[in-house]
């Protein structure tokens, strides 16, 4: 274990969207937190940003940043995760801080995104997924839509308790935002508000989704005794086609950088005074929770509605409004959770917002869908925390063994509908609406393929075509279904003699 590493100081520009370019931004939000952490000579600057080649059209941006903070000469890197960038950059600081090799760092992390149209943004975010995946049309609210499908069915909710939830979530978060002068968005949301708003795959709404933001975070890392140190992190991956997973409902990224993050800290999840969990989409927060150990699977819905997860509960997440409703700069977002867990353990906020007695504070965040997640977590030094001598983690990360992948066109025509979406706000060049879902084929493998027709329910037989690289499917009448199965059947078991010996 190297040196302690402790946060010095934060800062952070308003989100939204804003007329000053992306350098002015991480500038502004460089100085407020080196005059928070009353430090002014930095070893090494990090910058995190997720594609500023994509939407400002520069590039070599971390010299770019330190050329205009007056710091040429200082050491600078980029770090890029996806959406997780904010969190991946910190880590990288983390580490130059423990090692021992620099004093005092400087992090910066932001996006500029409201200037492009919605459809090329969505373009933009959609190179994070899978190329097969993308290349059938599906966006990250398409995905997230069809996670939350499989959720409902998995947690035996009706579509009505579904939309419930995910209101609850979304007024939630929104209320919280009000409160924060830094969010995007600072209006309560009714839940009339919530089911007037308009579909963008289904059953997500636009209250669900994380808007468009621009803006910018900052944090200085010290090896100097400060009043927040940090405690644990935690960093995994996960396939990148969310296809090839064992489980649509959990995020296995998730319940491996926890299980790290906690280890390092030699706590468990009940020690958590409050998270900020990564809701770009609604139901990941419920996901979220559950995957940290907050809940027990598919009881994450429940302890929303009791109200365990408000800012008076027993486990707030997102005092902050979330990415929901602070928004959400995609390079940015996961420094801005640091930096909201930051002033949650200060007790420096207002009391409409502040977490009393916060001591132990949590951050998830996750890069792509859901593939490269990360979590940290930060504690307050000013009391001992004793750790036992036989200290024995009670989180269980669940299943975390990997399997072969299998890239190989399925051989079979026939399959299972696991879970489906209709797809309003497609990426730049595909066509709208699109419904999409995950078939699951007789010999077992998943694909993602088009629908050829509405009505469709999570467990329907349907029938497979391919034109070119795209797979589309229509329901499967049971006659051809089970000839395929005859045939395969037959082809396996009268198998021609030379074939058995390997003879032509």
């Amino acid at each position: 274990m190297g040196a302690e590493v402790y946060v010095a100081g934060v800062g952070m520009t308003k989100f939204g969207k804003s007329t000053e370019s992306l350098p002015e931004l991480m500038v502004e939000a460089a100085f407020k937190a080196m005059g928070d952490a009353n430090i002014h000579t930095i070893d090494y600057v990090f910058i995190g940003v997720m594609s500023v080649e994509e939407f400002t059209g520069e590039s070599n941006f971390a010299a770019l940043i330190t050329d205009r903070l007056g710091l040429s000469g200082v050491p600078s890197s980029r770090v890029e995760t996806a959406s997780s960038t904010g969190s991946a950059v910190f880590e990288s600081a983390f580490y130059a801080v423990a090692s021992g090799y620099h004093k005092n760092v400087l992090i910066i992390a932001g996006e500029k995104m409201t200037h492009l149209p919605t459809a090329r943004t969505t373009k933009i975010l959609a190179e994070a997924i899978e190329q097969n995946e993308r290349n059938h049309g599906a966006s990250m609210p398409a995905l997230a839509a069809m996670i939350t499908q499989k959720y409902q069915q998995e947690a035996r909710l009706s579509t009505e308790q579904m939309q419930s939830v995910l209101a609850k979530v979304a007024i939630k978060n929104h209320y919280n935002g009000s409160l924060n002068p830094y969010a995007q968005f600072r209006k309560v949301v009714s839940e009339e508000d919530y089911f007037a708003s308009r579909w963008v795959s289904f059953p997500l709404r636009t209250y669900d989704c994380a808007p468009i933001t621009d803006g910018a975070v900052a944090v200085v890392l010290t090896a100097e005794k400060k009043r927040i140190r940090v405690s644990g992190l935690g960093h995994a991956t996960d396939t990148l086609a969310v296809r090839h997973r064992d489980s649509f409902t959990s995020f296995r990224s998730t319940r491996l950088a926890a299980q790290q993050a906690y280890n390092m800290a030699k706590i468990n999840p009940q020690d958590i005074s409050v998270a900020e969990v990564h809701d770009a989409f609604t139901p990941f927060e419920i996901i979220g929770t559950e995957d940290l150990g907050f809940f027990p699977p598919q009881q994450g819905w429940k302890a929303l509605g009791k109200g365990l997860t408000s800012i008076k509960g027993k486990i707030p997440i997102n005092p902050s409004g979330g990415l929901k409703a602070r928004g959400h700069p995609v390079g940015a977002s996961g420094l801005a959770q640091i930096a909201e867990v930051v002033w949650q353990l200060r007790g420096e906020l207002e009391p409409s917002r502040q977490v009393q007695g916060a001591r132990i504070g949590l951050s998830q965040n996750i890069g792509g869908l859901a593939n490269n997640n990360l979590v940290t977590i930060l504690e307050r030094t000013d009391s001992y925390r004793p750790v036992p001598v036989y200290w024995q983690s009670l989180f269980d990360p669940g299943n975390t063994e990997t399997k072969e992948i299998s890239e190989q066109a399925p051989a079979a025509n026939y399959g299972t509908l696991e879970t489906f979406t209709t797809l309003y706000t497609t990426p730049e060049g595909v066509p709208s609406p699109l419904t999409l879902g995950f078939v699951r084929t007789n010999d077992q493998k998943m694909i993602l393929a088009r629908a050829r027709q509405e009505n469709l329910k999570i467990g329907q037989r349907v029938q497979l075509e391919r034109e070119g690289d795209l797979f589309y499917f229509r329901e499967g009448s049971f006659t051809g279904w089970m000839q395929e199965r005859i045939g395969r059947w037959l082809s396996r078991v009268f198998v021609p003699p030379n074939a058995k010996e390997g003879k032509s």
